[in-house]
């Protein structure tokens, strides 16, 4: 089975700013994580998402994640068709790992690994 897009970030110069406007928009809402904000409310059925400020380039952009069960050999993966890794692999703080990549069109996307214990489907 086909790896599943799972979650959305989008960035800004102030994240509070953003969420202010989704909120209004579309009756998101959001808890603090960090300098992020996590969608908590108004994605259900849906995936999770995030409003985040970097604090450096790319500062506007818009990025989905696809779940993969092996980060390491998903990066091999994007190199040997022509891709390139960005950034990571990373871990994050609830054990999974993330990485940025650029197609050969030049488009971002990023991968994610599921939490511990769940596997990605496929």
């Amino acid at each position: 089975m086909p790896a599943p897009v799972i979650h959305f970030e989008i960035g800004s110069t102030d994240s509070s700013e953003s969420a202010t406007f989704y909120g209004a928009v579309f009756d998101w809402s959001f808890a603090d994580v960090g300098p992020a904000k996590l969608i908590t409310g108004g994605h259900e059925g849906g995936m999770s998402g995030m409003l985040n400020a970097l604090g450096h380039p790319p500062e506007t952009y818009v990025m989905v994640y696809v779940q993969v069960d092996d980060i390491d050999a998903t990066l091999r993966r994007v190199a040997d068709a022509g891709g390139q890794t960005l950034v990571g692999p990373a871990p994050l703080p609830d054990g999974r790992r993330f990485a940025w990549i650029r197609d050969p069109a030049g488009n971002l996307l990023g991968l994610l690994t599921p939490l511990a214990g769940v596997a990605a489907p496929g």
